[in-house]
């Protein structure tokens, strides 16, 4: 058993977040700790981002104990770092909780980590063992995840190649469970039937029309790339007259002006600006395909039956490519419209994405966190089962 501060009080834990994806992620796992008696749960957020971590926050109906707000314009990756571990120095060291949650790869998540192993606190990593290999890809997500890892003392598996991953770094096998992905849990909390979008303009989408929707702004892509996407995407809505693409363009400058520059104005392409969580989601499943270099979504589509298109050179959630629902398809704009073009045109290789098996969750991810919490502090109840994939990729399954 891991020890605690304790000492005759209830146990208590804090959930660290910064960014809107954390949010999303992490919103499920605030409510099942708040629903277990055993466990006194704090939030607090770094707002690494502020308006987009706010309409999840909004969203989920959650209202943060702490709030660092360290947003500024034009932030570098040093200065996010600084004033997050700052912040968190302060309120760790005040508080004092029994277990620190950070999630995936920020550098909130690195940040969390850290300040909590400076107090002494045992921490809790959400999303454990994703990796690609390669120290900037993505950058600086990687190494944030790997740095994360040395730190934890509790590592939440999303899948079995997680914990294998982990295993090959001499994690001890007793300190990691397979809990499959909390992102599938909030699925449950946003898709709706005859959902209405808050964005108007959604609510009006072309009947008939098959819908691709496209999530770009990696650091990485920025520059070439993102150009070479670009043209990608003008070619494919030109080449298939019955294709409306929708394009909520991210507000970094770098990403704006390659976008706007090659598809503002053409026929049948929506650029807007952000989606809250709610509309993002329920615009997914409304979608046909999907082309992205999010993380996330990789994980999320699979529960909608929707097929992904991943505009990178490699991913640390594999799985789903090798599940058959996710084809990594790179930067290359010849790769990328025929392999689109391919799936607009042929039903049976459309089929096959769409009904692959989802490899990332079945919606109680959460609930397996907080029981191996209780577990593993001698809280009561025994340990989790490991989440394996069931035989659907809808979220009527899950």
């Amino acid at each position: 058993m891991l020890s605690s501060n304790r000492q005759g009080r209830r146990f208590s834990a804090m959930v660290v977040f910064g960014t809107r994806p954390e949010a999303i992620k992490m919103a499920p796992l605030v409510h099942e700790l708040r629903r277990c008696s055993e466990i006194e749960t704090a939030v607090c957020v770094t707002a690494q981002h502020r308006e987009m971590l706010d309409q999840v926050l909004k969203l989920f109906a959650i209202t943060p104990d702490f709030d660092l707000d360290i947003m500024q314009s034009g932030q570098t990756l040093t200065e996010i770092t600084n004033r997050a571990l700052c912040g968190l120095e302060r309120v760790l060291g005040e508080n004092r909780p029994d277990l620190v949650f950070v999630h995936g790869d920020t550098t909130t998540t690195f940040a969390g980590a850290l300040a909590a192993f400076y107090h002494r606190i045992p921490v809790g990593h959400v999303e454990a063992g994703l990796r690609t290999g390669q120290k900037y890809a993505p950058y600086p997500e990687e190494l944030n995840r790997r740095l994360t890892g040395t730190l934890s003392d509790l590592h939440f598996a999303p899948t079995a190649l997680a914990r294998s991953n982990l295993l090959a770094e001499n994690v001890p096998a007793d300190s990691i469970f397979v809990t499959g992905n909390t992102v599938i849990d909030a699925l449950r909390y946003t898709v709706q039937p005859d959902y209405q979008f808050a964005r108007e303009e959604l609510n009006s989408l072309p009947k008939g029309a098959r819908l691709l929707l496209v999530e770009a702004h990696r650091r990485e892509n920025l520059g070439a790339p993102l150009e070479s996407i670009c043209r990608a995407l003008r070619r494919i809505v030109q080449d298939h007259p019955d294709v409306f693409l929708v394009f909520p363009v991210h507000r970094n400058p770098a990403v704006r002006q390659p976008v706007f520059d090659c598809l503002l104005g053409l026929d049948r392409v929506m650029l807007i600006e952000p989606l809250d969580v709610a509309d993002f989601h329920n615009l997914m499943q409304k979608s046909t395909l999907i082309l992205t270099d999010s993380g996330g979504i990789q994980e999320e589509a699979p529960s909608l039956g929707r097929p992904v298109l991943v505009l990178r050179e490699v991913t640390e959630r594999p799985e789903a490519v090798d599940a058959g629902t996710v084809a990594l398809v790179g930067l290359n704009e010849e790769a990328i419209v025929e392999t689109a073009s391919r799936l607009l045109t042929d039903d049976a290789a459309y089929r096959g994405m769409a009904a692959a098996i989802n490899p990332y969750g079945d919606g109680k991810a959460a609930a397996r966190i907080v029981s191996a919490v209780r577990w593993r502090f001698g809280l009561g109840g025994s340990k989790p089962p490991d989440f394996t994939p069931k035989e659907s990729s809808s979220l009527e399954s899950v």
